[in-house]
């Protein structure tokens, strides 16, 4: 006999995200769990520093009112209708809630077991895509046009815990963590973990990390029967693991945390998967590090609700590079964690335009190009940025791209009211040229690396430095496949590049005088950026698409790489990794100084000490430009 309760229950739910994305065979075996709770007018469901339920909640009929309260006064956050989803913080978080939930009217709510939910989490990704939009953008549902403007807030910050963070203190974790093999038996596994009192276990191959196994792993995977404690722990380990170096920041473990939505990094060697295992960082390693949240900045970001918001979050952020700096933090740190709050920025930005517009219509994603595509972003420089779209029939192409142009000009405006300045060149998501379709962008890169020079006008080298912001990882896959099939014997290509690379004015003269500007605004000053970082940055970029050195955009880095796999010229590549970083750090004081890009600097305010300085961080760029005439053919293009 069918379970009425049940049917109704599941019939009631397919008609809203995220359990549209279910089968009905697949409602009905999570209705069963369901539990169904009647509240009187005024009856609180969970209130704040409650501890977590087992269930986040569906409204059923009524409404809820989700509140804070603040100066002995009720802040309403958000009312939740029929439909609307609420309470996930047991979904993702640990700690207690952080908001009261109350009936505003004699209302009914489903109580859905996380237990029942996760296996059909893990096996369907849109129902996982949909809990951690919500959860990340704290609204019921981050692509409901109707939803715009009530979004709620999951963490609640009051004005004195915004103040100072500490973003670069040392971090102490766990440096001696438990390892086991692959082949490991779970029973003997957890019973390794209770005798030592630790909550984690890195799963290895010849020392390398392979996988990861956290208390977690235990609860959703054994406790509940999905296998038995005779299983080998590959069966349940996390992969692949996050990895991080040993001098790791507490603001970049957390970011990463937070980025990927785990609670352990893996640290090693290097920093990658192909080195020995040398610690564990939890969170509870963050908390203890930190009296402040060194992620409140990214908690800000995906709380904002519009342009002026996400722009004091960059003022604080101008704040924490100028501290930094004359911290003498280095600079490598400086620019992770300045990426990785721009790139928030930029994603906040887009996903408050998919709330006015409504869904995609498509997969899509969002790139960033130029600066910060390197993650070398520190100042308010302009944007630069594409989007692909999936291919669709060619009766729906106009609809889809006129939808996604319709987006990258909302949130390329709202970029712009934050600070960024749109580009001059019109290297924007919102040009018709660099908002497309798959197939034309394949066409675009097979164009630009096949017969390069005969659009010269149309190319620029900065679609080569891109960056994943928003949108389907598979699409940039894609475009990393494009570019390396097109790599293989194309002396042509980088001819082109090299060319490109050494066309720019000599920094200083054969009296080793800096090469003023002669004209202009800027007349008598040296255009630090075009005349001096630009060259290396060309120069990395050239060497890295030549060596296929894929997943890592940023100069310095990629100096820093390619000492190690072309180490008959590291010399080279270490002198112009240092060179970069002191004229960078010379441009950002400028820009700082005088609330600029920082490109034009009067080396006549410079010390002699620094004139020095800078002109011996020129020096590698000759050594390097030699490097280049000599490993390429600069025949057609020179």
């Amino acid at each position: 006999m069918s379970n009425s309760v049940a049917e109704n229950i599941a019939n009631f739910l397919k008609e809203y995200s995220p359990f549209s994305y279910l089968s009905h065979e697949e409602l009905i075996q999570v209705s069963t769990s369901i539990g169904v709770i009647n509240l009187d007018k005024h009856k609180i469901l969970f209130q704040i520093d409650d501890k977590l339920h087992d269930s986040f909640y569906v409204v059923a009929s009524g409404t809820i009112n989700l509140f804070v309260i603040a100066d002995a006064e009720e802040t309403l956050l958000n009312k939740c209708y029929a439909g609307d989803v609420f309470g996930l913080r047991p979904f993702f978080a640990k700690n207690n809630y952080m908001m009261t939930a109350k009936a505003r009217e004699d209302s009914i709510v489903y109580a859905i077991p996380i237990a029942v939910l996760k296996p059909f989490v893990a096996q369907n990704p849109q129902v996982l895509d949909f809990l951690l939009e919500s959860f990340a953008t704290n609204t019921r549902n981050p692509f409901d046009k109707e939803n715009r403007g009530k979004l709620i807030t999951d963490n609640v910050y009051t004005e004195g815990q915004q103040n100072e963070i500490q973003y670069f203190q040392s971090l102490a974790y766990n440096k001696t963590p438990l390892k086991v093999g692959v082949s490991a038996i779970v029973k003997d596994t957890a019973q390794l973990m209770t005798e030592n009192l630790i909550d984690s276990v890195v799963v290895t191959e010849q020392n390398y990390p392979i996988g990861i196994v956290t208390d977690v792993d235990f609860r959703s995977k054994i406790a509940n029967g999905r296998f038995p404690l005779i299983s080998t722990i590959d069966k349940i380990m996390s992969s692949p693991v996050i990895t991080v170096p040993e001098n790791v920041s507490v603001a970049e473990a957390q970011l990463l945390m937070l980025k990927h939505n785990v609670s352990h990094l893996c640290v090693t060697i290097d920093g990658s998967d192909k080195s020995e295992v040398k610690g564990v960082i939890a969170e509870h390693d963050l908390i203890v590090a930190q009296a402040n949240n060194p992620g409140v900045l990214i908690k800000e970001i995906k709380r904002s609700l519009s342009p002026k918001e996400l722009k004091l979050v960059r003022e604080k952020l101008t704040d924490l590079i100028q501290t930094s700096i004359a911290k003498n933090i280095p600079l490598p740190h400086i620019y992770n964690i300045s990426g990785e709050i721009i790139t928030a920025i930029i994603k906040r930005s887009i996903e408050l335009s998919i709330l006015d517009l409504g869904s995609p219509p498509a997969r899509f994603a969002w790139f960033s190009i130029g600066s910060q595509g390197r993650k070398e972003q520190f100042l308010l420089s302009d944007q630069d940025s594409f989007l692909i779209f999936e291919d669709v029939a060619t009766e729906k192409y106009r609809d889809v791209k006129d939808y996604f142009l319709k987006l990258a000009k909302r949130a390329t405006t709202i970029l712009e009211k934050v600070g960024y300045d749109f580009c001059p060149n019109g290297h924007m998501a919102s040009n018709m040229l660099w908002c497309k379709s798959m197939s034309d962008w394949i066409k675009q890169y097979n164009n630009w690396m096949k017969t390069p020079g005969e659009k010269s006008n149309d190319i620029s080298s900065i679609f080569f430095d891109y960056e994943l912001v928003f949108g389907e990882g598979k699409i940039e896959d894609t475009l990393d496949d494009i570019i390396l099939k097109n790599t293989k014997n194309n002396a042509l290509f980088f001819d082109y590049l090299g060319n490109d690379a050494l066309r720019k004015q000599a920094p200083i003269n054969f009296f080793r005088k800096f090469n003023l500007e002669e004209e202009g605004e800027n007349k008598g000053k040296f255009d630090i950026k075009n005349k001096a970082i630009m060259p290396l940055v060309d120069g990395a970029r050239l060497f890295a698409i030549s060596l296929n050195l894929k997943g890592m955009n940023n100069t310095y880095l990629r100096f820093k790489q390619l000492a190690i796999i072309d180490p008959k010229f590291s010399e080279i590549y270490l002198n112009c990794a240092d060179a970069f970083l002191i004229l960078s750090k010379f441009r950002t004081l400028e820009g700082l100084k005088n609330d600029s890009t920082g490109d034009y600097i009067n080396v006549e305010e410079l010390s002699k000490i620094d004139k020095e300085k800078m002109k011996n961080a020129l020096i590698p760029m000759k050594e390097l430009e030699e490097l280049i005439k000599d490993k390429f053919q600069l025949t057609q293009f020179s």
